[in-house]
């Protein structure tokens, strides 16, 4: 699990004893061993960790926690191990600081590596450490937030390192849609050790700072010829925009840590909470008349779906999640009315906000999570379909798109709908339609709700008639809008009632609010079964 760490291989030496002082003084001794525990592996390794320009663990805790909030847990824990000449070596808090405190005077329970001591290297006490903090958060049910700066395992524990991730992965498991679980890279993650942020709801990484992977750049390099540096491979970069498995990254480690904070302001504590509303700073009934202007008349002619989002939401309050990943869908955190929402919307900007295999992904992993923890979801359509292409078919879309299919019919959150512009085919179904029980659907004029788009149901509908016509292309135009007229309108889906008004765009945002209002007291009873089977 050290393997690819650029900075230390977890044999780390550290020639500190566990002496007390000579005087024998019990409070002296109290204070002596407090002290080292503060100073980890020494003032020479914390200068080293300044020099990359990162933090310490007890520096990035004291700035992400509210000021003098941290309890710690198990400062004086040394670890057990006699092999390689460990006894020699131990140092109290074994390498990670564990503890709780408040943010925004809400509690969260928080564990921070310490590259300082054995490069952060996990071994037995370690690993007991985070288990303990961990199962405090269960039990009082807070938010688990992971600072992660660590070598892997600690190779002179052997099999105890390993079982000891074992343990936290578990609890990771348990945690799932318990209490929400937040992970920051702020330094090398390898091997095993990525997986429990995997696990976890959202992962931040700093940029340079941060690494990920599996394998190392040079195991990769023996085993397949292919040379590849560390931020090629696993860096901030690469795991945002084209892994998806991190969801923000930040050109600093207290640009990360505020991030955290601001994620936090939208989440509830715990399963069964609601998430804490804010003193509202925009009116209710604002009508932003520039919505109408938002949506182009042009069929085909993009625009930015954030634009919309920003207008309707409360101002200066929507939160992008995993913007530069699958940017044909947005989805995020916003407030209306001081309630928190999480959005999801196609990104007309991109591949004309087709849905595709990470779209997918990225969109059914953040619904289920704000289902889990009674988000209600606010979903933009203005989607074509899905996107098409041998690779796609070869990705597996059909069971991809399944999934995001799956999240929104099995959400029991309040769902509210507005489609912008095209909703067609089975992409309309999927982008929480009426038919998957979202609560309240909405169309603007400018909605085209078909089965497919007036051009492709031309040609599959009068490919006879066109190809007999004088004038092939005349014909074509004519009964595209007979079409247009007769089906890519909001209007048919209105009187059967699929979507409940048709509303001009200024009048969303105020609607929306009443509806959210309304919806607040929604409960919804499935059927009885220990889990579904979602199409992974």
């Amino acid at each position: 699990m050290t393997d690819g760490n650029p900075e230390s291989d977890g044999r780390t030496t550290d020639d500190r004893t566990t002496e007390s002082p000579a005087d024998g003084d019990p409070v002296e001794e109290l204070r002596e061993r407090k002290r080292r525990a503060r100073l980890g592996g020494g003032e020479e390794r914390i200068a080293a960790q300044h020099e990359k320009g990162k933090l310490t663990a007890r520096e990035r805790i004291e700035y992400f926690l509210d000021e003098d909030s941290f309890r710690e847990f198990d400062q004086l824990r040394t670890h057990r191990s006699h092999n390689f000449g460990m006894e020699e070596r131990q140092v109290p808090g074994d390498g990670v600081v564990t503890g709780y405190g408040d943010v925004d005077g809400r509690k969260v329970f928080v564990f921070a590596h310490d590259f300082t001591v054995f490069g952060g290297s996990l071994g037995e006490v370690f690993a007991e450490k985070v288990c303990k903090v961990m199962d405090e958060a269960l039990e009082v049910g807070a938010p688990i937030v992971g600072l992660n700066d660590s070598a892997g395992a600690r190779i002179q524990e052997g099999i105890d390192s390993l079982a000891g991730y074992a343990e936290i992965f578990h609890r990771n498991q348990l945690a799932s849609g318990v209490v929400p679980q937040i992970s920051a890279i702020m330094g090398p993650c390898a091997g095993g050790a990525v997986y429990s942020p995997a696990i976890t709801d959202f992962t931040l990484m700093v940029e340079e700072t941060s690494h990920m992977f599996i394998t190392g750049p040079r195991v990769i390099e023996t085993v397949t010829g292919e040379e590849v540096s560390f931020e090629e491979l696993g860096g901030a970069a690469t795991h945002t925009a084209e892994s998806g498995v991190a969801h923000f990254t930040e050109v600093d480690e207290k640009a990360a840590l505020d991030d955290i904070r601001r994620l936090l302001s939208y989440l509830p504590a715990n399963n069964l909470a609601d998430p804490p509303r804010t003193e509202p700073t925009d009116d209710p009934g604002r009508r932003d008349e520039e919505l109408r202007a938002a949506v182009p008349e042009a069929p085909q002619k993009p625009y930015d779906a954030t634009n919309v989002i920003e207008r309707v939401v409360d101002r200066d309050t929507f939160f992008e999640v995993a913007g530069p990943y699958a940017r044909n869908l947005v989805t995020g955190f916003a407030r209306l009315d001081g309630l928190p929402v999480g959005v999801v919307a196609n990104q007309p900007r991109v591949n004309a906000g087709t849905l595709d295999i990470d779209a997918s992904l990225k969109g059914s992993r953040f619904v289920r999570f704000c289902d889990a923890f009674n988000v209600p979801i606010l979903t933009f359509v203005d989607v074509p379909g899905f996107m098409p292409g041998t690779d796609q078919e070869h990705g597996g879309i059909i069971k991809h798109g399944a999934k995001l299919l799956y999240a929104y019919s099995e959400a029991t959150v309040p769902l509210l709908t507005v489609i912008t512009r095209k909703a067609y085919g089975g992409a309309y179904d999927v982008m929480a339609s009426k038919h998957v029980r979202a609560d309240v659907n909405y169309a603007w004029p400018t909605a085209e709700i078909a089965v497919m788009g007036p051009q492709g149901a031309v040609g599959v509908l009068y490919d006879d008639e066109l190809a007999a016509a004088d004038d092939t292309e005349a014909r074509r135009e004519e009964l595209i809008e007979e079409y247009r007229d007769a089906f890519a309108n909001p209007y048919t889906a209105a009187e059967r009632g699929f979507v409940d008004d048709v509303l001009e765009p200024p009048a969303t945002r105020p609607r929306l609010i009443d509806d959210l209002h309304m919806l607040r007291s929604k409960r919804v009873d499935g059927p009885d079964r220990k889990h579904g089977n979602i199409p992974l």
